[in-house]
């Protein structure tokens, strides 16, 4: 059999990850033979493209790809995506994200693709942006499920919301959460050397963050609630780990509110280092807007480390609220300060939360799962189309 992955780039963060690993872990199995396909990498969020030269001949490059709307680029690249799918004539092509989705999907129909399936790794629509950008991608979405065959989803959150848009039907929607290494984080320490190369010491406090810094992650806000916090708890820092467009505008937030020394940056981690920082983490705050469900909160729980989130999308779905962390009303940094000065306070509190969060994720979250999952839909879709998986 035959599969053809399709996303829109590949920098540093979770829908990526989730996609190379996958694909690897296709790759163990004889019968299938795996292709990639990707636009540009291009911004200052890092890029996973050199992961993809360790397998040779997976990946090929459609420069007209790009995350941004544009007529000219989005007609090319629909026609190059078209060429190289006939030429590849994969039995299933499995798109992700939005722009790569929506092109991906109909050249696939177009190439005369048996088995289309489209990955939601967060929602293309909502209230984090305007009502035409709403209509004209909710409008897209519910065209190119008419040449869909199935929807995987990172939270059941994304199921629930793309029927409510009125895109697909119930049976078509399998909820898979995105699997990743588990064992770098279950044994993570706090490593105080690193602690000590970051100018931190064994008595800080610290509030980690793993996202590129970018809109409608939440950086602001999560500034915004460790002021609040910081006069009660003078020990406490803001660790962000990542790097991103916005970093500038953050860095001058934090200058106005008199943070200065407080926060710090890591810059680019790779994904290969990122349970080293979260090791050092004493809690770990995502007051992120829009995902399906951001693979760093698995990541903090797999570590032991108790999590405070927005109730964005499936946030609420691994960030259980009084058992693995607190959810908070997305937007509101005074209650998320208030969790987060709980747990600044209640050492016995994080480890029970960090105990159920460990045990929840070892039970969900490994690639064997995510890929044996995705694997056994693959197969029932090509019985129901005579193929043979």
């Amino acid at each position: 059999m035959r599969v053809t992955h399709i996303i829109t780039r590949l920098v540093v963060g979770g829908a990526q990850e989730n996609t190379l690993s996958t694909i690897r872990g296709l790759l163990t199995k004889p019968e299938l033979e795996v292709k990639l396909i990707s636009g540009p990498t291009l911004g200052p969020e890092g890029s996973l493209e050199p992961e993809t030269v360790k397998i040779p001949g997976l990946l090929t490059i459609v420069p007209e790809l790009v995350r941004p709307v544009h007529p000219l680029n989005d007609f090319l690249a629909l026609c190059k995506l078209e060429k190289i799918l006939r030429e590849q004539k994969p039995d299933l092509v499995h798109t992700h994200s939005g722009k790569a989705g929506i092109l991906g999907r109909l050249a696939a129909k177009r190439a005369g693709v048996p088995i289309i399936v489209h990955h939601i790794h967060g929602p293309s629509f909502g209230n984090f942006q305007g009502a035409l950008a709403n209509f004209i991608f909710t409008a897209a979405e519910r065209h190119a499920a008419k040449v869909s065959d199935h929807f995987f989803c990172s939270a059941s959150a994304m199921t629930k919301l793309y029927l409510a848009a009125g895109i697909g039907q119930p049976a078509m929607f399998t909820r898979i959460f995105s699997g990743f290494n588990l064992e770098p984080f279950a044994n993570a320490t706090n490593d105080l050397t690193l602690r000590q190369q970051l100018g931190l010491d064994a008595s800080h406090f610290i509030i980690g963050k793993i996202a590129r810094i970018f809109r409608l992650k939440g950086h602001a806000d999560l500034v915004t609630a460790f002021a609040k916090i910081l006069p009660q708890v003078p020990h406490a820092r803001l660790l962000f780990v990542g790097d991103g467009v916005l970093r500038g505008e953050i860095e001058n937030q934090i200058q106005a509110l008199g943070l200065a020394g407080k926060v710090i940056f890591t810059g680019l981690v790779r994904p290969a280092e990122v349970a080293r920082y979260v090791g050092i983490m004493d809690c770990l705050a995502h007051l992120s807007y829009r995902e399906a469900l951001s693979r760093a909160l698995p990541q903090a729980l797999a570590a032991g480390k108790p999590v405070v989130a927005y109730d964005f999308d499936g946030a609420d779905e691994i960030c259980l609220e009084n058992q693995t962390g607190f959810v908070v009303r997305t937007g509101d940094t005074a209650a998320a300060a208030e969790k987060l000065l709980r747990l600044a306070r209640e050492p016995e509190l994080r480890k029970t939360f960090g105990r159920a969060g460990s045990a929840f994720v070892q039970q969900n979250f490994s690639i064997k799962k995510m890929v044996a999952d995705q694997y056994a839909v693959y197969q029932q879709l090509a019985a129901q189309r005579g193929l043979q998986a």
